[in-house]
């Protein structure tokens, strides 16, 4: 086990060793008393973290800045582009800039993939991908790996099937290369405008990682240990026709779950491809799942800042 979390900036999985997300896992853990409030803790007390969400977000947001406060510190920053300066005009680098005059570390969501990797390399605080386009989503990655390894003690071995819109999804695009790390076995189900990218594939397959790909649910459902849930995302789609087409074409319900031995993920905001009488049952994971986000967050926190030495 490693001593001390080397990465500076939590920008994509990709950039994690087996050992990083370990360690990770393992300091979430160990500060689960004080995400619930049993203890108190003042590790970043008088540290502030800046949030830079050029993009709408609830639960990413909230368990960031519900983080912070839990190990002391403080945040600053805004909810959305338009209430800061970039409605005037402002660039990206420039407010980036700014922020990190006021800040400790950066978390930053936008729109377009690649924004936080190009802040990274103009500030000198850490720098942490809230989710970027459709790219990467690494902290939830890390919360969707210690909600799995709760649930069954130990992350290989575990069968995942992904479920729902796989070519937009920054949250599957990141997953996918963690479960690898530990030879976990995927299937991909979704429609055929929605398949995993490519290229994602193309990296499984190179590093020898078993995956199948289907559009029909009823084909997995009885050989896996996860299904991980995602919506359709109409705000990813070019053309709102393409998006209405496919618009609930999966349905996890208390029928289709029954008797399985299987847990139901999803990283949230749920539409319709999740049913309510699922929320009552041992199946449900979801929303302890979002909660999670609580002591991994506080782990990746607690470690960049206090490693990192503002200049």
């Amino acid at each position: 086990m490693i001593k001390i979390f080397r990465l500076k900036n939590v920008i994509s999985i990709k950039d994690f060793e087996k050992e990083d997300i370990n360690y990770i896992l393992n300091e979430a853990n160990k500060l689960e008393n004080i995400a619930k409030s049993k203890d108190k803790s003042e590790a970043l007390s008088g540290k502030i973290l800046g949030m830079m969400f050029f993009e709408p977000s609830t639960r990413t947001r909230l368990s960031f800045e519900t983080a912070m406060k839990r190990l002391g510190g403080n945040c600053v920053g805004f909810q959305n582009s338009n209430t800061s300066s970039v409605v005037k005009g402002e660039s990206l680098a420039d407010t980036a800039k700014m922020l990190e005059g006021y800040s400790d570390a950066l978390v930053i969501r936008h729109d377009l993939e690649g924004v936080s990797r190009f802040i990274s390399e103009i500030v000198d605080v850490p720098v942490v991908n809230a989710g970027d386009g459709a790219g990467q989503h690494p902290t939830q990655t890390l919360l969707d790996l210690y909600t799995m390894k709760k649930e069954f003690g130990e992350i290989e071995g575990l069968k995942v099937a992904l479920i729902g819109d796989l070519k937009y999804g920054r949250t599957v695009h990141s997953l996918v290369y963690a479960l690898a790390l530990y030879g976990v076995e995927m299937t991909f189900v979704s429609p055929e405008e929605l398949k995993m990218p490519k290229d994602v594939i193309h990296d499984l397959k190179k590093n020898n990682i078993r995956i199948k790909e289907t559009n029909n649910i009823k084909d997995v459902i009885n050989d896996v240990d996860v299904l991980y849930v995602t919506r359709i995302q109409k705000e990813r789609f070019p053309d709102i026709e393409d998006y209405l087409k496919i618009k609930g074409a999966y349905l996890i319900d208390k029928k289709l779950v029954e008797n399985k031995n299987l847990i139901v993920m999803h990283p949230l905001p749920r539409i319709d491809e999740i049913s309510t009488d699922i929320d009552n049952t041992k199946y449900n994971k979801y929303f302890e799942q979002a909660y999670n986000a609580i002591p991994v967050r506080m782990a990746i926190l607690k470690n960049i800042i206090q490693n990192n030495v503002k200049k």
